[in-house]
């Protein structure tokens, strides 16, 4: 293995039994990715993806007129240069942003011509205020202090079943609910009350019978009928009725009547229709039974019946046969009709039932209905109701499921394909319905909420990106005023923007969200998991009063994703975690965790991360499996996990392997050595007081460690590292200038690299920050390698205390319960002295009344 410069120093014994497959990744790699994304500064503007600040112009833009005649178009953005740079900024008390520059394009149309002749194009750049810029540790400096955005684990967009767990209706009957959730837009709720007749909500406003959505939609009751249910079919003969035979559904039905073949009875009136029965009817090929009347009474037809002769509608569709109808249908000679086939079973009457308590005849009545409940109140007309239902759901500005909403959404209906618009189609919400429905009929299974499957990360670029499009939305309004102004006068595109509404969401977010936290700044390790913190609460999360236990809980898809340990006492606990030392995000913001591939009982250095979704599917053995020389698993029976369970397997099954111990933990977890001996709630308390460790005036290393030391030292960006190898030219207690390797230099660019340090600053708690130099002239330097020590730092590793000699002993009743004696030593050498900077300000205002 080769050391790097401080490693020779101090070179650490490994008595890990299991070398490491996988490198510890970035450690702030989420929060630098998901701004990177946000800005694309890097990105040539031709090959930008749909995605932060991108994504937000082209949902705004192009803004047309209310006439049409003008439309202001947006090509492209470019980030400018910082005023200042980031310890200025500090300094001066101000935000380390970057000037935010589009380029619009306002196009004039003839008012005269029939056809859209481009009359005046005009392009310009227009300022559109400030972007904060995050500083190389992942942080903002925001007027003057650091701050960090927490990411936010909240309810994925999709389609979720679930049901009341009997407690609405004191039967205990469960009543069974979907509800589908955009990204913006309204929500959309189906439920079942204990009658079983189904009911929709819109944004949880008053409940309507769920068939006066399907009947806006333009379906009639036929074709409602047609799409939920599935036929029997009526013949009147002259010696009565004759069902058109599909023995499957005879399965379980006690039948007035006996049903023969040819002579001999098969199942005697008031028997159960057993599958012996039904084998015997299929064996006989017996197409059509005879059935007396009584056996349709109370059936529901499926489709209208209409007189031949006169065309008149002698029954509707859905309505119930009665001994009246019948006699009716004989008379007016009609030879056949079609019956919708329920049975209480597993074919429930749902449908059928909430449309007899539909007060509605047609789409316009639904449609006023629906009106009447967004909008109570208002008088409807027939345009203005059109309008409301068709902005719900079907208009890209007002609703949006966003990529990921449809991906859960195409899944969860069974759909192959995981793309598709934005908006939701009658489709959409007849297949929701149908899912619905089969569930009630106990086809199916209801979705965990608490799952990692149905709830996902939004970090920082995807919230700034929100907050901007909410910026731009209150400039587009605006915008189309004065555009009808533009096609007459001669204005441009400057003229046309107010840069103040952008900027101000920006800085609202930036500076006041409940997200965008104070950084806490008592220790590398206090920073590194601020940036790591996972919240459930914040904008369009949960509220600490109304989480209940589930969703604090840990759960099984928690494993190598969240830290089951770390996690505050008290109010939050649970809905504050931690990411999991190799936990990644997915496209889609899920959490993924990295596992070993393993064929044929070999375990492969091959590595796939998988995402709580795909993850249930396969069979996943520990990392603490016993494999031989040829890194095969030698057990009989492995440990594994499957489904979310735990079970014994043998190794030609396995089909994954997780990749380290310590996957399961968060970083600070994983600085305790032998965490395996340490109670979990203990341990909790452990991880948590580490992050409270003041840095001491002589940071001193850990004698045990985990080897997590280095990288959190390193990842924090509190150290000094080399970004190019080369030898030292000089030291002083403030600066580092490195001499650059020939190979490592671009032509035409002076060879020096010159790193100022850091020099007794305040941190955000008044701790001290002070970097103090580790190479002295002449050391040769590698790439990487740790020049200079930051506060709770020992040479290039995290020092959070001091080494003591402990003795667990009585001593003259000093140390009754949890006191404690310290040795005079400890006080003489300053072993736990710290050092702490108050900045006070006294103002001396000369005024009119003297000073």
């Amino acid at each position: 293995m080769a050391y790097s410069f401080t490693e020779k120093k101090r070179i650490r014994k490994d008595f890990g039994k299991r070398r490491s497959i996988l490198e510890v990744p970035y450690l702030l790699a989420i929060q630098m990715d998901s701004y990177r994304k946000f800005l694309q500064q890097d990105v040539a503007v031709k090959e930008r993806a749909d995605q932060g600040l991108q994504a937000a112009f082209n949902s705004i833009f192009p803004i047309v007129s209310y006439s049409g005649n003008a439309a202001l178009e947006y090509v492209n953005y470019r980030l400018g240069t910082p005023v200042f740079d980031v310890k200025e900024c500090q300094l001066r008390g101000t935000t380390y942003a970057a000037p935010l520059r589009v380029k619009l394009r306002l196009v004039i149309y003839d008012k005269e011509s029939k056809y859209k002749t481009v009359k005046d194009i005009k392009e310009q750049e227009v300022y559109l205020g400030e972007i904060p810029l995050m500083t190389d540790n992942g942080t903002f400096v925001i007027n003057g202090t650091e701050r960090v955005i927490v990411s936010q684990l909240h309810r994925s967009p999709g389609v979720f079943f679930e049901h009341d767990k009997g407690k609405t209706h004191s039967s205990g009957k469960l009543l069974f609910s979907a509800r589908v959730i955009p990204y913006r837009g309204s929500w959309l709720d189906f439920e079942f009350d204990p009658k079983d007749i189904l009911h929709v909500r819109i944004d949880r406003r008053r409940k309507l019978p769920a068939t006066v959505l399907l009947r806006a939609l333009g379906y009639g009751v036929e074709e409602i009928l047609d799409m939920f249910f599935e036929h029997e079919d009526f013949q009147i003969t002259k010696d009565g009725f004759t069902l058109t035979l599909v023995p499957q559904r005879l399965r379980g039905e006690m039948l007035d009547f006996d049903i023969s073949i040819g002579d001999k009875v098969l199942v005697e009136a008031g028997r159960r229709v057993t599958a012996r029965h039904i084998r015997e009817l299929e064996k006989a090929g017996i197409k059509n039974l005879d059935v007396p009347p009584e056996f349709l009474i109370g059936k529901a037809l499926a489709k209208n019946i209409v007189d031949e002769q006169s065309g008149e509608i002698i029954a509707n569709a859905n309505d119930e046969i009665t001994s009246e109808l019948l006699d009716q249908l004989i008379k007016s000679g009609v030879k056949k009709f079609q019956t919708i086939y329920t049975n209480d079973l597993d074919n429930g009457p749902y449908i059928s039932d909430t449309l007899r308590s539909d007060q509605s005849n047609n789409r316009l009545e639904a449609l006023v209905e629906i009106y009447r409940v967004m909008r109570p109140g208002e008088p409807p007309t027939k345009e203005s109701a059109e309008n409301l239902f068709q902005n719900l759901f079907f208009t890209d500005e007002r609703y949006d499921l966003s990529p990921v909403g449809r991906m859960k959404f195409n899944r969860r209906v069974g759909r192959e394909e995981i793309t598709g618009p934005g908006t939701l189609t009658n489709e959409d919400i007849i297949a929701v319905v149908k899912t619905l429905i089969d569930i009630r009929n106990g086809k199916g299974v209801i979705d965990d909420i608490d799952h990692l499957g149905n709830r996902r990360i939004r970090s920082v670029g995807e919230m700034a990106e929100n907050q901007f499009r909410v910026g731009l939305v209150r400039v587009e309004r605006a915008v189309k005023e004065r555009l009808s102004v533009a096609e007459s006068e001669e204005l441009v595109p400057q003229s046309l923007i107010n840069a103040k509404p952008v900027s101000a969401a920006v800085k609202e977010f930036f500076g006041s969200s409940q997200l965008s936290q104070f950084m806490d700044q008592n220790n590398p390790l206090s920073e590194v998991t601020h940036k790591r913190r996972i919240s459930a609460l914040g904008p369009g999360g949960l509220t600490r009063e109304r989480a209940g236990f589930e969703v604090r809980d840990v759960h099984t898809t928690h494993y190598g994703r969240v830290c089951p340990i770390e996690t505050p006492e008290g109010p939050n606990i649970g809905l504050i975690n931690s990411l999991a030392v190799y936990a990644r995000t997915n496209e889609y913001g899920f959490l993924e965790t990295p596992y070993r591939k393993v064929v044929d009982g070999k375990v492969t250095d091959e590595i796939d991360y998988l995402s709580a979704i795909d993850e249930s599917h396969y069979i996943i053995a520990q990392a603490n499996a016993s494999l031989d020389k040829d890194n095969r698993l030698s057990d009989e029976l492995v440990t594994c996990r499957h489904q979310n369970e735990f079970t014994m397997t043998t190794p030609d099954k396995v089909q994954y392997m997780d990749v380290s111990p310590k996957q399961i933990v968060s970083v600070a977890a994983s600085l305790i050595p032998f965490l395996e001996h340490d109670d979990a709630n203990r341990a909790l308390m452990g991880s948590n007081m580490q992050r409270q460790a003041v840095p001491t005036l002589r940071a001193d290393k850990p004698l045990v460690g985990t080897g997590m030391e280095r990288v959190v030292a390193i990842d924090s960006g509190v150290t000094v590292v080399a970004q190019r190898g080369g030898e030292i030219n000089a030291v002083d207690a403030g600066r580092i200038v490195v001499r650059v390797n020939d190979d490592e230099t671009v032509p035409g660019e002076p060879g020096v690299d010159i790193y100022n340090l850091t020099k007794y600053t305040r941190s955000n708690q008044n701790t001290c920050i002070n970097q103090r130099p580790l190479v002295k002239p002449g050391d040769k330097v590698a790439r990487g390698d740790v020049l200079a020590d930051g506060p709770s730092t020992d040479m290039g590793e995290l020092a959070l205390g001091q080494n003591l000699l402990v003795a667990f002993m009585p001593w003259n009743g000093y140390n009754f319960e949890d006191s404690i004696l310290l040795s005079e030593r400890l006080v003489q050498e300053d072993r736990f002295t710290s050092i702490h900077i108050e900045e006070l300000t006294c103002v001396a205002r000369d005024t009119k009344l003297g000073s």
